[in-house]
């Protein structure tokens, strides 16, 4: 009888243990990827006021016993979807959790449209977002390389050190570059290659939209092909007294230019504040072009100087483009503070330079059977931002449901250096732009179906600009003509609102107005020591009003259309203006004050299918009409066709409103998913356009050949293999653009002898692999089959077989 009961007794106490082990285990919540199936570390979770939280461990696990049944439970971590449950309903999930990544959620939210977040769906332009995932996967050298991933920006390259990007036919100061919401584009943003891109490190960028197409209605001038919206990481909170540390470290290396590339990032996050530190460094070599194409790219002969002489020496490896070897430092510090959920406090600091860089494209300039530079190269591309935003992301106002407002200062210096073969004397010039802006931007929901979003906008930017010519055999130096007016001016203040009116889930209609008041001074009177000119200042005051108007239709879950018209603008800049340079051999620009803004008027029609998700095939074609069109053309100085600049008789040129373009073109892209593990992703863009001169129309420079690319991808939990097919269309002699035949030295000949741009295709391979979401190891074989080939108005070839290894570690 006893130990019948101490039996039973053994029974009930094996029983309750087993109850208690149970119920301690279901206190545990197990947090997943929704996606992958894989778990999450460092989800914080926290309840309502804060003074509970846990965060998920290596495994994505967090106990829950501190929490009360009735007790709602927040689940935040910076690259997935917040949510909210209450315990009870974790329960009912058996305490498995699974989040949306932000970076799946970036292809259906957008901020560049309006300044907030929209479903992309709504929004009737067409906008390209690119993840921090594809960002790592890509391993892309510099920002302009990462923007040439999305398939629908072609980008060109004067040398190494540089990436101009083309959308729509439009290019450098008629396309608009933001980082974290700030205008990057100031005062002397040029109308030739532009490579300011490749300040932004793509190491610590978390997202970037491309907005194709006109956006002046929200950010001004400049905006008339396309915006190119870059956002950075962000600090993580911990949300609790426990400091959150995490962080992560890579090291990269390509062989076609031996690129040596570390970077470090470290986060360290408390329950109100956080700061997020990224730090990268990459030097590059020269960089080796393919083996198989045309034989007009080798670079057979440079010049040395040896013994205070210079001396053209045969190339050993013709190959091998000689000088483009630079360097280049990227920091970045972040600090957040969120009193509250709905008030954050953010301070950026950013700050880039590159070492001196040569201008490749300049050094294979021919005269006289030999080479016409034995120096030109640019100093050191500096540029430093202070950024500070305040956002509140709820309200009871009136006046506005959310605000963001942000103040910046922004420092870019440049520099010029060149001297001609065989001559003692260099000329340098050297710029530095002092911008300081601020933006203020609000939503307001006037009703579940219509919101409106508004904002002012101010800009002023400050030019200084400094010349000199140098005696390298005397080491003496004496003052020159400047690039820029010392001192010159711009500023812009602008107001804007737009509408959006979503009646049911199947239509959308939005639109918009923008003033902007644009004023620009420049003072001539030290350059005219050197350059004698009719006038002693300019000014320009000029207005420019532009709109928008898109709807998005969507008659059943297979099809949506997109139909939106705009106009655009863009303002005369110091550049337009003031500018003295030589454009190319034997033409110098000097300034012209008589200018006003530039105008384009466009419409999209876009047709996206889904097909349950299987297959998607997004369309769209585009028209756009460039009025009173900013460009170089030849002038007169004071009834003079030419004058001596730098010591050469040259013709005469500046910027005038001289010319009118036209421009069209036609996007495709389908992506069939086989499987959840196989898909195809393919991009084709179809650009044409011509401009008048003088009363010929003429292909635009700006004006990409037909291009796109195709990718196999398959992926499995841990494992991923992307084959892809990079191609370009040719250009021929009669397609080049005017002012690209008088550089015929960048391109290959055709059968009879005039320069053209071939055709060039490259196949690519590229894997993936994470172990135990610590170790990241990407590796990239490009031109596989070593093709020798030079982007359409490019100065230099691109890469040839190029193997890159990189390895992240993340903790």
């Amino acid at each position: 009888m006893k130990m019948c009961i101490k039996s039973k007794c053994n029974t009930i106490f094996s029983l309750a243990l087993f109850l208690f082990l149970q119920i301690g285990f279901s206190q545990t919540v197990k947090v997943f990827e929704g996606q992958t199936n894989e778990p999450i570390p460092g989800v914080t979770l926290y309840n309502i006021n804060k003074t509970k939280s846990v965060v998920t461990d290596l495994n994505g696990k967090a106990k829950l016993d501190g929490f009360n049944d009735s007790e709602t439970i927040y689940f935040q971590n910076l690259l997935y979807e917040k949510i909210q449950l209450k315990k009870s309903e974790i329960a009912q999930r058996n305490y498995i959790i699974y989040l949306r990544p932000k970076v799946e959620g970036l292809k259906q939210v957008v901020i560049s449209a309006s300044k907030f977040e929209q479903n992309k769906r709504d929004v009737p332009q067409t906008i390209k977002s690119i993840s921090a995932k594809e960002i790592a996967l890509a391993n892309p050298q510099t920002s302009a390389d990462l923007l040439e991933n999305t398939g629908n920006i072609f980008v060109q390259k004067s040398q190494l050190g540089g990436g101009s990007p083309m959308i729509r036919g439009f290019s450098t100061n008629r396309l608009l570059i933001t980082v974290d919401g700030v205008r990057m584009n100031n005062a002397i943003f040029r109308g030739g290659n532009l490579q300011n891109v490749i300040s932004i490190d793509p190491l610590s960028i978390k997202n970037t939209e491309v907005t194709l197409g006109a956006g002046s209605v929200v950010y001004g001038s400049d905006a008339i092909g396309g915006v190119m919206s870059f956002y950075t990481k962000k600090p993580q909170l911990s949300y609790k007294d426990d400091l959150y540390l995490n962080g992560s470290g890579l090291m990269r290396y390509a062989s076609a230019n031996q690129e040596k590339t570390g970077h470090f990032d470290l986060n360290l996050g408390y329950k109100k504040w956080a700061f997020l530190t990224n730090i990268s460094y990459t030097d590059f070599n020269d960089l080796r072009m393919g083996s198989y194409g045309p034989d007009d790219y080798l670079r057979t002969a440079y010049v040395v100087r040896e013994n205070g002489e210079d001396l053209i020496v045969a190339n050993s490896d013709d190959k091998l483009q000689k000088p483009t070897a630079y360097s280049q430092i990227n920091l970045m510090q972040k600090v957040r503070y969120e009193p509250s959920d709905n008030l954050n406090f953010d301070l950026g600091l950013y700050y880039t330079t590159t070492s001196d860089y040569p201008r490749y494209d300049r050094l294979l300039r021919p005269q006289d059977n030999m080479l016409r530079s034995a120096e030109w190269e640019y100093g050191p591309q500096k540029w430093f931002m202070g950024n500070f935003q305040v956002t509140k992301t709820s309200s009871s106002s009136n006046l506005y449901d959310k605000i963001h407002a942000a103040a910046a200062f922004q420092n870019f210096q440049e520099s010029r250096s060149d001297r001609d073969f065989q001559s003692p004397l260099r000329e340098v010039r050297a710029e530095n732009v002092d911008v300081i802006s601020f933006n203020l931007d609000l939503e307001k929901k006037l009703n579940p179906k219509t919101s409106i979003f508004y904002g002012l906008e101010y800009l002023y930017n400050t030019v200084g600009s400094e010349g000199k010519e140098e005696n390298i055999e005397t080491n003496t130096s004496i003052p020159n003509v400047t690039r820029y007016p010392n001192g010159a001016t711009w500023q812009s203040l602008a107001g804007y609102a737009s509408l959006k009116y979503k009646p049911n889930p199947k239509f959308v209609f939005q639109s918009g107005l923008r003033y902007n008041q644009v004023i620009a001074k420049a003072d001539f009177t030290e350059n005219n020591t050197f350059l004698n000119l009719p006038f002693n200042d300019a000014e320009i005051n000029t207005g420019a009003l532009t709109g928008t108007a898109g709807i998005t239709w969507s008659p059943s879950d297979i099809m949506q259309w997109k139909l939106n018209a705009s106009t655009a603008f863009r303002a005369p800049n110091i550049d337009d203006i003031g500018k003295v340079f030589d454009s190319e051999p034997g033409a110098v620009v000097v300034p012209n004050k008589d200018l006003k803004a530039e105008y384009a008027y466009g419409g999209e029609l876009g047709l996206k299918l889904n097909f349950n998700d299987k297959v998607i095939v997004d369309m769209a074609t585009y028209y756009t009409f460039l009025d009173n069109a900013l460009i170089r053309r030849d002038f007169e100085l004071n009834g003079e066709t030419e004058i001596i600049y730098d010591g050469e008789l040259s013709t005469v040129q500046a910027i005038q409103n001289a010319s009118k373009a036209w421009i069209y073109g036609f996007e495709a892209g389908v992506e069939i998913n086989f499987s959840k593990k196989l898909k195809l992703r393919s991009q084709y863009n179809i650009i044409g356009g011509t401009e008048d001169n003088d009363g010929l129309e003429v292909p635009i420079r700006h004006v990409a050949p037909n291009f796109g690319r195709t990718h196999f991808i398959w992926k499995n939990d841990k494992l991923l293999f992307d084959a892809f097919l990079v191609y370009n269309n040719e250009l021929s002699f009669n397609q080049l653009a005017p002012s690209e035949l008088s550089k015929d030295y960048l391109y290959a000949k055709d059968e009879n002898g005039n320069p053209y741009s071939p055709s060039w295709h490259t196949l690519n391979f590229r894997t993936q692999y994470n172990f135990k979401n610590k170790f990241t190891i990407t590796a990239s074989l490009e031109n596989i089959t070593d093709q020798r080939y030079r982007p359409y108005s490019s100065g230099i070839a691109a890469a040839g077989r190029n193997l890159i290894l990189a390895l992240k570690y993340s903790f």
